[in-house]
């Protein structure tokens, strides 16, 4: 009923049982640590691509405030021109006014060099035909 423990072939098979465990515990470790090896690599990629990524941000946020001080600048020069341009409205409409009362002027002139070159016209006239002149331009000549 009792077997001896320690006889040839139960020592060989605790034995054989024990480096097959370990064999398949040392294929599972080896597995793990391959694993491991991998998910370092790629920690450590990761760890350049997040080195990376800051190094674009820094210059982001630098390129960002530089773009805000340009608008700042835009929207200081868009008002001084919005200003330049309701000054020149009102200069255009002095300019516009001026030329109005110089039409008004030319038309004036217009009217005293048409009086005058008929003055001009009937002063050559008597001058050259005095008779007729004199008499009421009774005479064809």
């Amino acid at each position: 009923m009792y077997r001896r423990v320690n006889s040839g072939g139960f020592i060989v098979l605790t034995t054989l049982g024990i480096v097959i465990v370990m064999a398949l515990f040392t294929w599972v470790m080896y597995g793990m640590a391959q694993q491991v090896f991998k998910m370092t690599d790629v920690m450590v990629e990761l760890n350049q691509s997040f080195k990376s990524m800051v190094s674009t941000q820094t210059s982001m946020a630098g390129d960002m405030h530089a773009m805000r001080l340009d608008m700042a600048q835009m929207r200081q020069n868009t008002a001084n021109m919005d200003q330049s341009v309701a000054l020149l409205g009102r200069e255009v409409g002095g300019m516009s006014t001026s030329v109005t009362r110089m039409s008004g002027a030319m038309q004036q002139l217009n009217a005293s060099m048409a009086k005058m070159t008929y003055d001009v016209g009937r002063a050559t006239y008597a001058v050259s035909n005095p008779m007729s002149y004199m008499w009421g331009k009774a005479f064809p000549f």
